[in-house]
């Protein structure tokens, strides 16, 4: 798809969204794998399939639902996607980010975005929420790449901060007041589907980084281009450690996202309450 038609293709459905909800979200979350119990603090909830928005794609990882939900959180008027869109899926970054575009044509001011991570850092719990403070793009490839929309953000977005401090040290701040453990660390993102050999782990945790998974980089790119400020957290949902590394299926990643969701959806409600 040329980018007139990608153009095209946002706006259409942005106009659809707007058609359909009574506000202008200012929150956007985004829900990861097993994250999805955030759904339910939504009051008066619109719930709006992705196969009924055109253009929109269709979620296949597991864990993900594949619906947008328009409510309010603690009297914000918020936006959720239940379910992202994955590179190892076979989409073009074009299309993973395609819904943060949507989001900024609907003038989202905040994007929250969770994940389900491998923990790099030997120190790191399993099931405990991370912080993102920074992150390393591995997927070889970048949803900016290729003609810019000048009207969405500049050719050369600053990415210095690209997750917001502010932002950062309230969810640290609700995180102590409300007595739960959280790392921060560096998010590394990989193109998937396999899980990592004990060498790239080795390799992954030496670049720097705390934890690692498939998504959530290129959306954070897109939304910083946007002007949108973004708050990372991480579900550590097993150990990423090459030298301690044992057999891993997606049902225990899941299982041990759904564990810190708990703890990640107090964070968020909290947040959301306090922007």
């Amino acid at each position: 798809m040329d980018v007139k038609d990608y153009k095209e293709s946002v706006e259409t459905a942005a106009e659809f969204l707007s058609e359909r909800i009574e506000f202008k979200p200012r929150v956007a979350i985004v829900l990861g794998s097993g994250l999805s119990g955030i759904a339910h603090s939504l009051q008066d909830p619109v719930t709006i399939p992705y196969s009924e928005i055109p253009s929109f794609p269709v979620s296949t990882a597991p864990g993900h639902k594949g619906e947008l939900i328009f409510g309010k959180l603690n009297g914000k008027n918020t936006m959720l996607m239940n379910g992202r869109f994955h590179f190892y899926e076979g989409y073009t970054m074009q299309q993973v980010t395609f819904p943060v575009r949507v989001m900024q044509l609907l003038e989202v001011e905040v994007l929250i975005v969770t994940n389900a991570a491998g923990g790099l850092n030997p120190t790191f719990e399993v099931a405990r929420p991370m912080i993102i403070t920074d992150h390393i793009n591995c997927m070889g490839d970048n949803p900016l790449r290729g003609p810019n929309v000048e009207e969405w953000g500049p050719r050369f977005p600053d990415m210095s901060e690209p997750y917001d401090i502010q932002l950062r040290e309230l969810a640290l701040q609700v995180a102590k007041e409300e007595g739960i453990p959280v790392h921060e660390g560096v998010y590394v993102a990989v193109a998937g589907p396999n899980f990592e050999t004990p060498a790239e782990l080795k390799m992954l945790r030496w670049f720097g980084a705390d934890a690692v998974g498939m998504s959530t980089v290129p959306e954070v790119i897109v939304a910083r281009h946007g002007g949108i400020r973004v708050l990372g957290i991480s579900a550590i949902s097993d150990r990423a450690v090459a030298d301690d590394l044992k057999p891993l299926t997606a049902q225990e990643v899941l299982e041990n996202a759904e564990k810190a969701g708990e703890k990640m959806a107090n964070i968020i409600s909290k947040v959301v309450d306090r922007l």
